[in-house]
């Protein structure tokens, strides 16, 4: 044993010449992601989760993707285009739900979640009218982690995907509302918009929100002259400043709106509810007092409608006529424009997933990542959201609590 303090202090020195370990950083270990993008089943749905490009740029960052063969033929993909992208196309629709990360754009059916072994996650949109007890219930007992995708939120604490989609249907409610007044079908032959010594068609939207507004925007590109309903004061002097241009606003005065009414050409209806039903603001009697001719489009009838008279049609009959009006009721007016909609979906999706495989897979994204974790609605088995709780009167558990007793 060395007593002598110099000469313990020239030991040290000596030591510390000595070749030393390298203390390298510990990084975090990237995960592999296999994702599987089926077929969607749910009638007249023409999106697709994503496009080849995305799926390239995934693979290329080394995941996995198995594609059903034509998930995207409707919205204009072939499984060439997929198996160019690097995709695995798939013949067998079990083999696509087996994969770890299943991403899909409607809620899945019974028959799909059939197929799936359980302990995945399973990426798509929430709807209570498509999602019954039962569904919630198998996907529980599978130990299935599901995420909504319309409740996802990013840094700045807005839903992308439903602004997205919001946009597109805001643009294609114009558009839709421009071929109707033409003379296809049971048109008067009036062109949205208006040139020299002709008055400009009156619009009429209802809701200030994404789709009013990116309606509103459509409707004055093409010289139309616009009137927007909201009960939002802030919602209204939002939209205002946004577009930069000051037009008619109102808060729904009955009066106000009733005279509006008569005095439109196309009304867009544009109101949604945070939850439940939208509620019904144009009454049967104020769409007699309309134009004949004049057209509805009722984007507000995903969650029911905002006119008397709308009821559900689709894509193959989307327009029927009621007191010499014609009314264009058809829910995901997004799925008109597929491939625009399933570029948008991707643009969001694809670099999610890649965030997802950097972090580690999606256990340690909803960890990390607040506003990816506010989309989840089950986690490995176990019902987080107090809305699907409440309504189907099952045991939920908080987000927040679970992960912290992990």
């Amino acid at each position: 044993m060395i007593t002598d303090p110099e000469a313990l202090k020239s030991l040290i020195k000596e030591g510390s010449l000595l070749p030393q370990e390298e203390m390298l950083a510990i990084g975090r270990k990237k995960g592999k992601l296999v994702i599987g993008i089926p077929r969607e089943t749910t009638y007249q749905e023409n999106r697709v989760a994503l496009t080849p490009e995305a799926v390239q740029f995934l693979v290329s960052n080394g995941h996995q993707i198995l594609v059903e063969t034509k998930a995207g033929e409707s919205a204009r993909y072939g499984d060439h285009d997929y198996s160019e992208a690097g995709a695995e196309i798939s013949y067998d629709k079990a083999e696509v739900f087996k994969a770890n990360i299943i991403i899909k754009v409607a809620p899945p059916s019974d028959e799909e979640i059939e197929l799936m072994p359980g302990n995945q996650t399973l990426i798509s949109a929430l709807q209570l009218t498509l999602h019954p007890k039962k569904t919630l219930v198998a996907l529980m007992n599978k130990k299935i982690t599901a995420i909504a995708w319309d409740y996802i939120q990013d840094e700045h604490q807005i839903f992308p995907v439903v602004r997205a989609m919001g946009e597109i249907a805001g643009n294609t409610s114009i558009l839709i509302a421009a071929e109707l007044l033409s003379n296809y079908k049971t048109g008067k032959g009036i062109m949205m918009g208006g040139v020299a010594g002709v008055q400009p068609t009156e619009v009429l939207i209802l809701g200030a929100g994404t789709v009013g507004e990116y309606a509103c925007r459509a409707a004055m590109g093409l010289g139309a002259s616009v009137k927007v309903f909201d009960n939002s004061i802030s919602k209204l002097r939002r939209l205002q400043n946004d577009i930069g241009h000051r037009i008619f606003t109102s808060v729904i005065q009955p009066k106000i709106l009733e005279k509006a009414i008569m005095r439109a050409d196309v009304v867009i209806g544009a109101v949604r509810a945070p939850f439940g039903r939208t509620p019904c603001i144009v009454s049967e009697e104020m769409v007699k007092t309309m134009k004949a001719g004049s057209v509805i489009v009722d984007v507000s009838i995903d969650q029911g409608g905002c006119f008397e008279t709308s009821r559900v049609t689709n894509h193959t009959k989307p327009t029927f006529v009621e007191h010499d009006v014609i009314h264009y009721c058809v829910p995901n007016v997004a799925s008109r424009v597929s491939r625009t909609a399933s570029i948008a979906l991707s643009n969001i999706f694809s670099p999610m997933l890649l965030e997802m495989g950097e972090m580690g897979g999606c256990k340690e994204m909803i960890k990390r990542d607040p506003g990816f974790r506010s989309g989840v609605y089950i986690y490995k088995g176990k019902l987080t959201s107090e809305i699907l709780g409440k309504v189907f009167d099952l045991p939920f558990k908080n987000i927040e609590l679970l992960l912290a007793a992990l």
